[in-house]
This record gives structure tokens, C-alpha cells and sequence, in this order.
């Protein structure tokens, strides 16, 4: 199996608002927005971003909610906190970070990704639902999937900002589709004033049927919405019940007994 670096949110970070600019998160963010008010059911004030990264959405969902990112990357978490002085940045594992304080929605973008085995993605789902009101909403997206994944798929794109030019090649590869990891392989191509130096770097990823993503969201006690986002990706909007699933279960059960004597 591949080293799991992920130079990009380490000694690469700086690369970050070149290669990935603040322009292209402007419609996923507004969309993201959309969904959460949509589903939740309370008033929403109040957003928590898990894997926050170096803030782009933030930049936009701070113009809706007062926002709190938590991230594993310091590199990264520098970044947001330039970018974003008005949100509060806490370092952290989307596994197992405890704020100690609720949330109106919380949402896991793509470093979902990062989540390597269904330990990890319950893990995550559950520190969601634990720092959500009730009637709040989780919203989370596959962008990596079993049912959708294409083997051994390439991507280039090139930025460029000032006299830095960066050209990114990007590799999926599987080797194991046995198991829950797929292997992400860059390359780098970075040029100051013309002169050339060759970066690569490789990070692991989860990948899980649809089905897994449901339940776990499930047992998790989420009340489960499937959507798409605006890349058609499945987007999934996870409310907490405004009661607990052992009461609303408890209810289920009375109900059903009265049905049963009428």
C-alpha cells in the first residue's frame, strides 16, 4: 500500500490558494447553504465545519452563520485563520474532537474522504451528530464512491497566481477493490518565473458502497435524507430528532399496539 503523506495540507500547503481557489467554492458553498436550511428543522445560526482545510468554504459560509472549522493540518488551519479572521479555527480529528457545545448544522466536505475504514466514517458521523441541537442538520457528500468510482482515472488542471505556475496531475487508482482504500497519486509541476521543480505526493482515500454511507448515518440516529449535490454527487443530509431514537422507537411501539386494540 501507497505512503499516506499528504504533503498538500503539510509542507505543500502553501500551494492551497493557488491550486484551489477561492472562485470555485462559491457555488458548492451557497449550495451546501441551501440544503442545510432546507432540511434542518430549527432556525440556523450557528455551523460547525469539520476538516475545514484552509477555509474557502468558510469564506462563504460565514456570510450565513457564524462558523466554527476544526482541521487536523496547523499549515492549513494558518491559512483559514488569514483567510477568515472572523470564524474560530480549533485544531482537531473529526473522529474524536469534543467541543463541548452545540451546533444548528455541521457539515464534512471533502475531507470525508480521508475516513479509511467504517470505524473512521462512523466515527466522524457520530462526532456530527454529537455536537448537533436537535432538529440541526449533518451534510456530508460522497464524492468518492464505490457504485461511481472509474479505475485508474487521471485529471489535470493548472493554476496560476503571479509569477507562480502550478499544473497538477491527479491519479485514482485501486489496487485492492476488495477493500475500503483507493490510492491518490500528484504530481506537481511547479513553476517560479519560468523555472521548473517536480512535486509528488500521495494520499489515501475511503470508498464505500452507498448502502454503508445510509446505514451507518443510521445507526448513528441520524434521520437520513439522500440528495444529490451540484455535481450530481450523492449528498446526504442527516437531521437530529427533535427526540431521542429510543423514544421515538418507544413511540412506534405504542402507536402500533393502539392500532393493533382499535
Amino acid at each position: 500500500m501507497t505512503d499516506n503523506q499528504q504533503r498538500l495540507y503539510q509542507d505543500l500547503a502553501w500551494m492551497w490558494p493557488i491550486i484551489s481557489p477561492l472562485r470555485d467554492y462559491e457555488t458548492e458553498s451557497e449550495d451546501l447553504t441551501r440544503v442545510i436550511h432546507q432540511v434542518a428543522r430549527r432556525p440556523i445560526k450557528t455551523l460547525l465545519h469539520l476538516g475545514c482545510g484552509g477555509g474557502h468554504h468558510d469564506f462563504i459560509f460565514a456570510r450565513h452563520f457564524a462558523v466554527t472549522g476544526v482541521d487536523l493540518s496547523e499549515p492549513m488551519l494558518a491559512l483559514a485563520r488569514a483567510l477568515n479572521p472572523q470564524v474560530t479555527y480549533i485544531a482537531g480529528d473529526m473522529r474524536t474532537v469534543r467541543l463541548g457545545q452545540s451546533f444548528d448544522a455541521v457539515v464534512i466536505a471533502d475531507s470525508i474522504d480521508y475516513m479509511l475504514n467504517q470505524r473512521d466514517l462512523r466515527a466522524a458521523f457520530r462526532t456530527a451528530f454529537e455536537h448537533l441541537a436537535p432538529g440541526g442538520v449533518f451534510v456530508t457528500y460522497a464524492e468518492i464512491d464505490r457504485e461511481h468510482f472509474v479505475p485508474n482515472q487521471s485529471f489535470v488542471s493548472t493554476e496560476k497566481q503571479g509569477d507562480v505556475e502550478i499544473t497538477i496531475l491527479r491519479n485514482h487508482y485501486d489496487p485492492d477493490p476488495s477493500d475500503t482504500t483507493i490510492e491518490m497519486t500528484f504530481v506537481y509541476l511547479i513553476r517560479r518565473g519560468g523555472k521548473l521543480t517536480i512535486e509528488t505526493d500521495r494520499h489515501l482515500a475511503g470508498i464505500f458502497p452507498l448502502a454503508t454511507w445510509k446505514r451507518l448515518l443510521d445507526e448513528v440516529g441520524f434521520e437520513v435524507h439522500a440528495l444529490e449535490n451540484e455535481f450530481g454527487e450523492p449528498l446526504f443530509a442527516g437531521v437530529r430528532p427533535l427526540a431521542s431514537k429510543a423514544t421515538l422507537q418507544a413511540w412506534e411501539k405504542v402507536s402500533k399496539t393502539q392500532k393493533r386494540l382499535n
